[in-house]
């Protein structure tokens, strides 16, 4: 549902128990007047373009409160994207999410207004080292997250997502996989699939989120000292040691949704601030404890950009795949929702 006039009052209501990163989320009464006239102009021109925001949940807060019509995390998001009637979307966070709205939505205009449209995890596989991976391990069934390009999902045989990743290897019938690009996800994979008995030869890539490749065991044992009762909860992109002392581990979503669950009132989350953030605003009285790390990718995107994306798209914001390309991964993303949801 498109949003109308947003006033001031509305908008300080959902972001005054944010305090995040400094200055960087921050905010005032003076602050949020000042945002409501461009939120207020971006949901005008959602109505008169037909358009409609994706947001991921590591967005600027103004972003997610003032302007989304869907939030959540890449798995959310991509199901978000095939129900929408609009004819453009609007994919406020990095370039391999904007390209699976396009490659479920082909006959729509998909938009990524992103200053930073990268990723350190897509980015650091391409498609020619996908083709000499499969050169080397030919029986093997190629699983690719979906923090990849469409290049890369093409060439692979399943796509995944943090939300369901030990369900879909479960439910491959090959016993040999390959999966990429995130090596900490892979060990984590690894470690579940021996510990639950699933028979199978399991080996990844070397790729990293940098973000969540700064977390370490240290920040658990601190906040164990300091926060005996605080619930741990992390993102499987983690490395081993924090999975395995962590409470809970699960996709951005799953988090939340222990959190809100839980009867537990303090929590060190281990993943991007975007998600404390939301912690904070929807659960008041839930308390953060310890810090969380931005991403410089996500938070590359404003609500000036998005409003500028509306206006007078650049080339650089329009998502454009070739139909050969789009039609392959799509085959990859068929595959994830066959085994994720039978």
């Amino acid at each position: 549902m498109l949003k109308t006039q947003l006033t001031t009052e509305q908008l300080y209501e959902k972001l005054k128990n944010i305090k995040l990163g400094g200055q960087v989320c921050v905010y005032s009464l003076r602050k949020c007047e000042e945002l409501v006239p461009i939120i207020n102009e971006i949901n005008e021109l959602k109505e008169e373009k037909n358009a409609v925001i994706l947001a991921h949940s590591y967005i600027s807060p103004e972003i997610i409160y003032g302007v989304s019509d869907f939030v959540g995390d890449s798995y959310k998001l991509s199901r978000d994207a095939l129900t929408t009637k609009a004819t453009t979307i609007v994919f406020v966070a990095v370039r391999f999410m904007g390209e699976t709205a396009k490659i479920l939505n082909p006959e729509k205009e998909v938009l990524i207004p992103a200053k930073l449209d990268g990723c350190s995890l897509a980015d650091s596989i391409d498609p020619e080292t996908v083709q000499e991976l499969r050169r080397q391990y030919p029986g093997y069934t190629f699983i690719c997250y979906i923090n990849t390009t469409a290049h890369v999902k093409a060439l692979c045989d399943i796509t995944v997502t943090s939300a369901n990743v030990y369900k879909v290897v479960e439910k491959v019938p090959n016993d040999k996989i390959y999966f990429l690009p995130d090596k900490f996800m892979g060990q984590n994979l690894k470690n579940y699939a021996d510990r639950h008995g699933i028979k199978k030869d399991i080996k990844y890539y070397s790729g990293t989120c940098y973000v969540h490749e700064d977390y370490d065991i240290e920040d658990i044992l601190k906040v164990r000292l300091e926060y005996p009762d605080a619930k741990i909860v992390s993102h499987p992109e983690c490395n081993t040691k924090v999975i395995d002392h962590s409470d809970f581990v699960g996709s951005t979503e799953q988090m939340l949704k222990f959190m809100r669950e839980t009867p537990s009132k303090q929590f060190l989350m281990l993943t991007e601030c975007g998600l404390s953030a939301r912690l904070q605003s929807e659960f008041s009285d839930k308390q953060l404890v310890g810090s969380c790390t931005l991403c410089k990718y996500m938070k590359s995107n404003s609500l000036q950009d998005i409003l500028r994306a509306l206006k007078d798209p650049l080339p650089k914001d329009r998502v454009v795949l070739d139909e050969q390309t789009r039609l392959k991964a799509f085959k990859t993303i068929e595959a994830m929702f066959k085994y994720a949801e039978s």
